[in-house]
């Protein structure tokens, strides 16, 4: 059966149209047309009332939401609660990520993914594997008694899944240039964060097949004047992208504004790091044993050190558009087109264009969310 969405302005990703409608058939966009063009025969019509149709959002980090943490259960019914969380601030799309941990629950967040993805979990991308593979020297808030070198039994466990995507967060300089090469031919998405590396050991990451950054300036060295850093590679590489968590906690806003006008448009995303609170009215919960609280947004531990956020993607790309200084409509491109793209999936998702899976967003003027559809379901 085919649905239309009439009657609002359409932004594709790239282009606000006006007087078109999107028609919508077996998950997919099956083309965007002149209003007049509606086939006749169509019933089933969502009328927009004026608002506006967006890509919906995707977002590569997501720790946690609804009150869950995938590390606590990663299982289906932590990734079917925490993407309904998410799906009320505008996420359509997303990487389930799991905080260092031991090789068996990783197992079992690979396979509850791939249970995930195979039994249609709404929003269900792939896997964020942050860890355990990072330097304990840039460890934030994961447990250093379970960071180890990769392995062979490490390098079956990220390849190991066989849908969706895989994105691994490593320290690249505890690691072999060969093992980074391996991962990225067999398809794994390199992410470097939570390192040490220098300048020019990112760059040597970088040519062996690192594609992108994990949470900008946040457990990496820091540009310095004489000495780049991981963070002055990440601004400086014309071809990597970088994740950035736009919640004026993690970075201050004139920090978050000069890395987005430095990057090469279309390689900074915006990433929530989101934790368990996002979407719930709990605002404490445990990490590995330990105590975690939200408060005035910002999500601690007992030392006082971040661990996450309290951040939704809608706020993310509203922070964006005031931090930034930026048009709201490329806030939404780095919340949609460029993740798409970072993971390899900018065919499929991201936009609003004949074939691509019908995630969408409809929002106000007041750019709150009046529907969202994934995979042609609205809800």
């Amino acid at each position: 059966m085919i649905q239309a969405i009439i009657n609002g302005p359409i932004f594709d990703g790239d282009s606000l149209r006006q007087d078109h409608a999107v028609l919508l058939e077996d998950k997919k966009i099956l083309s965007v047309v002149e209003s007049n063009q509606v086939p006749p025969e169509v019933t089933d019509i969502y009328d927009l009332n004026g608002v506006m149709l967006i890509p919906g959002f995707i977002d590569l980090q997501v720790n946690g939401g609804g009150g869950v943490l995938f590390n606590a259960a990663p299982t289906v019914d932590s990734l079917r609660a925490i993407g309904a969380a998410h799906r009320r601030f505008g996420t359509t799309g997303f990487l389930p990520t799991l905080i260092t941990d031991s090789y068996a629950v990783m197992r079992q967040a690979v396979d509850a993914v791939k249970q995930a993805i195979s039994g249609g979990v709404p929003g269900v991308l792939g896997i964020h594997l942050e860890g355990p593979f990072l330097n304990p020297q840039r460890r934030g808030a994961h447990d250093e008694s379970k960071f180890c070198l990769l392995d062979e039994e490490g390098f079956e466990i990220l390849t190991s899944l066989d849908c969706g995507k895989t994105l691994v967060t490593l320290a690249p300089e505890l690691t072999s240039l060969e093992m980074i090469s391996r991962l990225a031919r067999q398809g794994v998405i390199v992410s470097a964060g939570h390192s040490g590396a220098s300048y020019e050991q990112t760059l040597e990451a970088l040519n062996a097949g690192v594609s992108g950054f994990t949470h900008l300036y946040n457990a990496m060295t820091p540009l310095l004047s004489r000495e780049p850093g991981m963070v002055g590679a990440a601004i400086d590489d014309d071809d990597s992208w970088f994740g950035i968590i736009a919640d004026g906690h993690h970075m201050h806003p004139a920090a978050f504004r000069v890395a987005v006008a430095a990057k090469k448009n279309g390689r900074a995303l915006l990433v929530t790091d989101a934790m368990p609170t996002v979407g719930s009215l709990e605002k404490t919960f445990l990490l590995d044993g330990e105590p975690i609280a939200a408060r005035d947004g910002r999500v601690m531990n007992a030392a006082g050190s971040l661990a996450g956020s309290d951040l939704n993607m809608l706020s993310a790309v509203n922070n964006a558009v005031r931090f930034a200084r930026i048009d709201w409509l490329e806030a939404v491109r780095m919340a949609s087109v460029y993740p798409a793209r970072a993971l390899g999936l900018e065919g499929e998702t991201g936009g609003i264009r004949p074939g691509f899976r019908a995630n969408l967003l409809a929002l106000d003027n007041q750019h709150r969310i009046c529907a969202s559809w994934i995979d042609g379901i609205r809800g």
